[in-house]
C-alpha cells in the first residue's frame, strides 16, 4: 500500500512490526532491577538510554556491586560493539540525507532485530529507519514499564521463575545457529566451558560477573576466528 508512489509512514511502520517479539522477549532482564530496590521509573529510564538487552543484563548485575566501574565499562564496550560494526553497515546504505543528529539516532537504536530488517534494504532512508525503529522501541519500554511494575507486585516466587526468561530467550537465538554450522557449535560449547571453569574453579571463581562475560566472550570469538575465517 502505497500513496502516490511513495511509502507512507504506515508501512515503514509495518517493517518494525516484525521486531516486537524479540524486543518483547529482552524485557526480563530488568527484573533484576528488583534486587537493587530501585523504583519503577528507574528501569524505564534504563531500558529506554541503553537499548540492548545482553548489556544491560550484564551491567545491572554489575550494579549489585557498586563501585566496579572498570567493569561495567569493559563489559559494556565487549558486549556492545558488534552494534558498532551493525551500524556501520547500515550506515553504508543510508541515503544522502541521513546525516548528522540520524546518524547518531541510527548507532543509538541499533538492534539484533533492527540490523536484521534494515540490511535487507538496498537503501535506508531517515522515514524507512524512523518507522522501523519506533515500534520496537516503544515494545522495548512498555515492556520493561510492566515489568518493572509487576516486579513490585508478583510474589518472589514467581519474580525468580520469571527470570529464567532471559536466559530462555538467548537458547532461542543461539540453538538454531549451532543446529545450521559447525563452527557455531564448537565456539558455543567452548564458551559454557569457559563460564563453567570461572564459577567453578576457586582462583578464576574469585573474578567478577563483568569481566569473567568479558573473557570468556572475547576468548571463544577469538579461537573462532582462528579456527574458523570466513572466507572473503
Amino acid at each position: 500500500s502505497h500513496h502516490f508512489g511513495r511509502p507512507r509512514l504506515a508501512d515503514h511502520l509495518r517493517s518494525g512490526v516484525r521486531d516486537q517479539p524479540g524486543q518483547h522477549g529482552e524485557t526480563p532482564s530488568l527484573l533484576k532491577i528488583q534486587k537493587i530496590s530501585w523504583a519503577w521509573w528507574q528501569a524505564l529510564i534504563i531500558s529506554m538510554t541503553t537499548v540492548t538487552s545482553a548489556g544491560q543484563f550484564a551491567g545491572i548485575g554489575i550494579m549489585l556491586h557498586p563501585g566496579q566501574y572498570f567493569q561495567m565499562l569493559i563489559s559494556q564496550i565487549t558486549i556492545n560493539i558488534r552494534y558498532s560494526f551493525m551500524s556501520i553497515s547500515v550506515g553504508q546504505k543510508a541515503d544522502e540525507r541521513f546525516t548528522g543528529l540520524s546518524r547518531w539516532i541510527l548507532g543509538f537504536m541499533m538492534t539484533d532485530e533492527i540490523f536484521a530488517v534494515a540490511a535487507q534494504e538496498e537503501s535506508v532512508s531517515r522515514s524507512f529507519f524512523a518507522g522501523l525503529a519506533t515500534l520496537p522501541y516503544l515494545g522495548w519500554s512498555v515492556g520493561t514499564l510492566l515489568g518493572a511494575i509487576l516486579g513490585s507486585i508478583l510474589p518472589d516466587r514467581l519474580m525468580s521463575a520469571l527470570s529464567l526468561a532471559i536466559y530462555g530467550m538467548f537458547v532461542a537465538i543461539v540453538v538454531p545457529e549451532m543446529k545450521k554450522t559447525r563452527p557455531v557449535l564448537i565456539v558455543v560449547v567452548l564458551a559454557m566451558l569457559l563460564s563453567c571453569a570461572f564459577h567453578y574453579i576457586p582462583f578464576l571463581s574469585s573474578i567478577s560477573s563483568g569481566i569473567t562475560i568479558t573473557i570468556v566472550a572475547i576468548s571463544a570469538a577469538v579461537v573462532g576466528a582462528i579456527l574458523f575465517p570466513v572466507d572473503e
